[in-house]
């Protein structure tokens, strides 16, 4: 299976009983001053329309550490297999992500996966994509599961994550890695609001927007358009590329796209701006990349 399905080999897979199919959309409001913060479960609007037979998948407290210092957190390996176990994904099954909004926490919930050795495909569009061509889509909960799930066995990919002092060792030079900020141009030179505690980004960094990706109907673009909106510069440049964004949400949308291109050295910060904004000991800068 591919990294990316559509929603026509979705809906002829429906029917298959190895076959699990997740939402996992958050709610994450724009921000109205700096600093505003709001961010809560997307389990209301699954229920309110959700493609037949998906589960919601929680990222924000079941599959997160709740006890770090910002959302979102990566859990343990094996509290992320089990909380997928409990959603009837594991042995045996193949796993379809998909969201409500923009992609990004569909490509969150499978960068997770990749990282502990897991295999997974994301509805390319997503819900959206899904209700535009008229597929059907159902309210309401669904059935408990009839059986357990064996969880995955994990194996993992250390090179996916970097913590903070890891990005922090790259700012000083200690370290290889091309920074590279998901956000929009506005919020990656401090001009827009931010959620976050300051604005702009951590310095040496490059913009790339995770939403230049995608189309206009939230597709990731063709591969050859790809590669034109990263550029060959970036796209060919030596690793590893450390990506973030403000929460490291957006900033996996990226690293799916970099992977359907071919790219490997790929590390994501999860803590992204969340946790870096917020310590004001660590540097920051704005106004646009250098050229």
């Amino acid at each position: 299976m591919n990294i990316l399905v559509d929603s026509q080999w979705l809906q002829a897979h429906l029917a298959d009983p190895a076959l699990v199919v997740l939402d996992a959309t958050v709610v994450l409001s724009s921000p109205e001053f700096d600093g505003d913060y709001r961010v809560a479960s997307g389990y209301d609007g699954w229920l309110q329309a959700h493609i037949p037979g998906s589960r919601h998948a929680d990222l924000l407290t079941e599959l997160a550490d709740t006890h770090a210092s910002f959302s979102f957190a990566l859990p343990t390996p094996d509290a992320l297999v089990h909380g997928l176990a409990h959603l009837g994904a594991g042995v045996g099954k193949t796993l379809v992500i998909y969201d409500r909004a923009d992609g990004f926490w569909a490509a969150r919930l499978w960068w997770m996966l990749r990282s502990v050795g897991v295999d997974a495909a994301v509805l390319d569009g997503g819900f959206t994509a899904w209700r535009d061509v008229g597929r059907p889509w159902q309210s309401g909960a669904v059935m408990p599961l009839k059986r357990p799930v064996q969880p995955w066995p994990v194996q993992l990919h250390h090179a996916s994550w970097i913590d903070r002092c890891g990005v922090q060792a790259i700012v000083a030079g200690h370290a290889p890695g091309v920074l590279i900020c998901a956000l929009g141009a506005a919020l990656f030179e401090g001009t827009a609001r931010t959620r976050y505690a300051r604005r702009g980004h951590i310095p040496g960094s490059l913009n790339l927007p995770a939403r230049q990706l995608f189309d206009a109907q939230g597709r990731y673009l063709p591969k050859d358009a790809l590669a034109h909106a990263i550029g060959p510069t970036l796209l060919h440049s030596e690793g590893p590329l450390v990506l973030y964004c403000g929460g490291g949400i957006s900033a996996t949308a990226t690293a799916l796209a970099l992977t359907l291109l071919g790219r490997e050295d790929i590390t994501l910060y999860d803590g992204s701006l969340q946790e870096w904004a917020a310590d004001a000991r660590l540097p920051m800068t704005t106004g646009a990349a250098p050229a």
